[in-house]
Parts: structure tokens; sequence; C-alpha cells
């Protein structure tokens, strides 16, 4: 495993990382707490000392499993969580504004749920834009930061847009966008800015929901609570959370020629070509791909070891995103 400095916060972390989405065991399908568990100490035993988790994750289950594990680890975890959509869960739809009582709540569970005296990184979950242009989000970390509740704050966000409003303000250390061979444009329109400013960067959504795995056929159905299933065309949030805004089966497709350009072979996975396609951005931090199973996280740990690719592919991987994948990319982007 290697390491790269997480922006201004001067730590390093793995260049593979973990999301736990998958360990609130609601819109993946059933992780039972041995297996999450299991989960989180294989990615300690492969290098990786970064986990990202969020406060809605299970409602609080992602995050507690993650304060059991702490409790049983002796490696240094730096983990992550996000706040901001408790509230539009709570209360079926945003709030007018965040308060300081709000904030406040959300920060003191998260402290609890993981067993810490201060949260490492917290973020904005993807609230909308009108919020983060105000800058009173920003001001209302700030403040907790002042307090030592939190160490670090960033932004999770769905847009470049977004991500832009949001390095205009000194504070903001990371931004926590959907970047992988889907959503190329990430890397033109936002990484520069960031590398200039030095924000670190968490690649989210890496393999496009299993998408780029290249193990899907047209015509798979995932179960009922799946939001692979539910979330499919943005029912439920935004479209991009789910195989990075491309319909489902137009991705199979797409799949399997970026699958002709990496030619992974029986060492190396096409999901590990994947996410080294996102590691050959150096403005990368880290790369947080989710596991519901444990040679999912030995698999993916393995990318950090594997070669840049050729100037070649990542060519020809430029152009049939142009010509093939951007038409239909769905979702604020």
């Amino acid at each position: 495993m290697k390491y790269r400095t997480l922006g201004k916060t001067g730590v390093k972390v793995s260049e593979i990382g973990l999301g736990t989405w998958q360990l609130g065991g609601s819109d993946w399908g059933d992780v039972s707490e041995k297996d999450a568990l299991a989960i989180l100490h294989r990615s300690v035993e492969m290098g990786i000392n970064f986990i990202d988790t969020a406060d809605v994750y299970g409602m609080g289950r992602s995050e507690k499993l993650i304060g059991k594990f702490l409790k049983e680890t002796k490696e240094t975890v730096y983990v992550a969580t996000k706040l901001g959509r408790r509230e539009w869960i709570e209360n079926n739809g945003w709030p007018t504004k965040y308060t300081i009582e709000m904030v406040k709540r959300d920060i003191e569970d998260s402290l609890k749920n993981l067993g810490v005296d201060s949260l490492f990184l917290e973020q904005w979950h993807c609230i909308p834009t009108e919020m983060l242009k105000s800058g009173e989000a920003f001001e209302l970390l700030e403040n907790f930061k002042k307090k030592g509740l939190i160490q670090h704050w960033g932004c999770s966000i769905e847009s470049i847009e977004e991500g832009l409003i949001c390095m205009e303000h000194p504070g903001c250390e990371t931004l926590q966008v959907i970047f992988n061979i889907f959503r190329q444009k990430v890397a033109t329109d936002l990484l520069p800015i960031a590398k200039q400013k030095n924000v670190g960067i968490l690649a989210r959504v890496p393999l496009a929901s299993g998408l780029l795995t290249g193990k899907f056929k047209k015509g798979h159905k995932f179960p009922e609570k799946d939001h692979r299933n539910y979330n499919a065309d943005g029912t439920a949030f935004n479209v991009g959370e789910t195989f990075a805004g491309v319909p489902f089966e137009k991705g199979v497709e797409l799949a399997e020629k970026i699958k002709e350009i990496l030619k992974p072979g029986d060492n190396i996975s096409m999901a590990q070509l994947a996410l080294r396609w996102i590691l050959d951005h150096e403005e990368v931090s880290t790369v947080i791909p989710g596991a519901t199973k444990i040679d999912q996280v030995t698999n993916n740990a393995y990318a950090s070891s594997l070669m840049v690719l050729s100037q070649e592919v990542h060519q020809r991987l430029k152009e049939l995103y142009k010509k093939e994948i951007e038409p239909f990319i769905r979702g604020k982007y």
C-alpha cells in the first residue's frame, strides 16, 4: 500500500481507503455485524488507514460498527464522517437552513457512535448548492473546529460547480466527489483547481456501483432494498450515486468496451485497473470503494501496487468517454 498527503490536513492516508455505506446494512443488502467487522479488520491488514462513513448510513449503524472496530484495533485509523442528510430524511425535505443546534446534535451523535472525543474529518453530505453558496454551512463547521469537536472539515459534493464554491473557503480541506472512468470531466474541470488550492480529493463511487468490475450482464436484477434497484433512475436521491448516473443496461455495454481497453488478466481484475485509472491522477488523495465481502477489500487494496496505466490506455479511455459515455451521464455533474 502506498500513501498520499490528504491536502491541507498534512496527514498521510492510504491510496485505497474504505467506504462504508455498505456497512449501514440498508442500501446494499444485508451485511452482518460479524462480516462488517471482518471487512474493517482486513482493511487495516491490507494497509488501509482511511475509512469514510456518514451518520445516515444505516442511521448510525455504520458509525457504531466502526466505533466497535476502533476499540478492537491497535492501528492508527483516520475516520471521516458526514452530516447534513439526516435532517433531509427526518423532515422529508431539506431544512430552510442549518442551525448551530442541528450541527451540534449531529456532531455529538457521531462522536458517540464512533467512540471518539474529536472527529478527524467532518464533511457536509451533499447539501443543496444554494446552502453552499451562502457560506453559512462552512462557518458552522469552523465554529466546531474551534471548539475542538472536529479536527478538519470538507464537503461531499455532487457537481463541479459545488466543488469550486467549497474551495473558495480557505477552511475547506477536502472534497469528496464521484470520480471514475464514467465521470472523467472531474479530471479536467476540478482536480487542477484542487491541486492549486491544496485540497484533498476523496474519490467515491469509483467502480460505478459495481458496473466497472465488468461482472454484470444485461437483465441483472438487484434486491428490492438495494439502491441499485430503487434508485437506478434517481427515484430516491441523486442518480449519480447509482452507477455514476449511467443507465444500467447501457452501462453494461460500456463496461465491456472499457474492459477491451484495460485488458484485465488472470491476476489483475478490471476493478483493480479501474481503481488504478483513478490513482493515476496525482491530485486524488485516496479512493474509497466499499465492500460487502472480505475478498473485495483485498482485491481493491492491491490496486495501489499496480503500475500506472499507459498513456495509450488513458487516451483511448478519454476518447471513449467523449464519444460514447458522456452523452449518457445523468444527474448533477
